[in-house]
C-alpha cells in the first residue's frame, strides 16, 4: 500500500516546512509510519516515524530537537514538521508504513528501511544556504 507525501518545497536554512502523508481507502490510524528522505546520490535514510497505537515517536539523531510527527486521524494524515532547516535536510522525502519499534534508544538501533518496501511519490524539500 502506497502513501503520497506532499509539502516539500524550497526554504532558507532556518526555515520550516510542513510535510504531510496521506492515504486513500483506509485509516492511518493504527498503522505505523517512517518518515525517509534520500539526497541526491545518497542511500535513503531514516527520519522519524510513528508507532501505530501506542504514540511512540522516534527520531534519528540528524533531526532530533528539529523534527515533530504526528497523526491526525480526523483527516486521515500523518505530519511532519520540519524546523531549524539545514541545506543537508535537502532531499526527496517519502512516507510509508512499516515499522516503529518502542526501543530504538535502548537498543542503539536506529531507523532503517529495513520493513518498508511499498515507497510511494515523495515530495522534494530544498533548503538553501
Amino acid at each position: 500500500v502506497q502513501l503520497q507525501a506532499f509539502g516539500g518545497g524550497l526554504v532558507q536554512a532556518g526555515g520550516s516546512l510542513r510535510l504531510s502523508c496521506a492515504a486513500s481507502g483506509f485509516s492511518l490510524e493504527y498503522y505505523p509510519i517512517g518518515w525517509f528522505r534520500q539526497a541526491p546520490g545518497k542511500e535513503r535514510e531514516g527520519v522519524s516515524c510513528v508507532s501505530g497505537r501506542d504514540d511512540i515517536r522516534y527520531y534519528t539523531d540528524p533531526v532530533k530537537g528539529r523534527f515533530s510527527v504526528d497523526k491526525d486521524k480526523d483527516k486521515n494524515a500523518v505530519y511532519l514538521q520540519m524546523n531549524s532547516l539545514k541545506p543537508e535536510d535537502t532531499g526527496v522525502y517519502y512516507c510509508a508504513i512499516g515499522p516503529c519499534y518502542k526501543d530504538y534508544d535502548l537498543t542503539g538501533k536506529t531507523l532503517t528501511t529495513d520493513g518498508y518496501g511499498d515507497w510511494g511519490q515523495g515530495t522534494l524539500v530544498t533548503v538553501s544556504s
